[in-house]
């Protein structure tokens, strides 16, 4: 499903190990290295495409993880034309996103890239938190920015230390989308919502075919 402005509804997911660290996937038959990440399917909201989206690309259940926070507002991605199907062309524009950061409260043997018939991923490491942007597809790496800077703040103090970002200039984001919002800590636990926050899928969007 699209919205009236062309971006699919999808997560972003930052899974933190006891250490701090991030699972760092390696896109599957390439050289760039991503976190998860996958649409909102009509009827779904956020949350619950977050948890399916973590099992289907990493293999972990609800009960893995904690969430720890998620971004305020949807974050936004343009697809360049050669990256988009021949048929979406024209409505189709890019991705708007819900970030979420979780921490592990598994053992790393629960991973599994091989949960479904369709895997994301064909190798994997934990990484320090500022992942090397350089690294990640092109117009993806101003939203991994703003994701990566918005939920830093649930970090401990001493683990701010080091950050880089390889991107250049940072994204400008309009309205309310320039507020970053503080959520409480509620890993573990289940989250509440941030005021003027909706995990409901946008009541604009409008479903189209197979735009992951």
């Amino acid at each position: 499903m699209l919205d009236r402005e062309g971006f699919r509804p999808n997560v972003g997911i930052i899974l933190l190990n006891q250490r701090n660290q991030v699972f760092w996937g390696k896109r599957i038959r390439s050289h760039s290295w991503q976190f998860p990440q996958g649409g909102i399917d009509r009827g779904e909201t956020p949350e619950q495409a977050m948890y399916r989206e973590l099992h289907e690309e990493v293999g972990l259940k609800p009960e893995h993880v904690c969430i720890v926070a998620r971004t305020r507002d949807w974050l936004r991605y343009e697809v360049p034309d050669r990256f988009i199907r021949r048929d979406a062309r024209g409505h189709y524009k890019g991705q708007k996103q819900i970030w979420y950061l979780l921490r592990l409260v598994a053992q790393d043997w629960n991973l599994n890239l091989r949960a479904t018939d369709h895997p994301e991923f064909d190798a994997w490491r934990w990484h320090d938190y500022w992942v090397p942007l350089d690294v990640v597809v092109e117009f993806k790496r101003g939203v991994y920015e703003m994701a990566l800077t918005e939920l830093a703040r649930y970090l401990p103090k001493n683990d701010h230390r080091n950050r880089y970002l390889r991107s250049g200039g940072r994204p400008q984001r309009s309205g309310a989308e320039q507020i970053p919002h503080a959520l409480p800590r509620l890993c573990p636990g289940g989250m509440e919502l941030p005021p003027g926050a909706s995990f409901d899928p946008d009541p604009q969007a409008q479903p189209r075919p197979g735009l992951d």
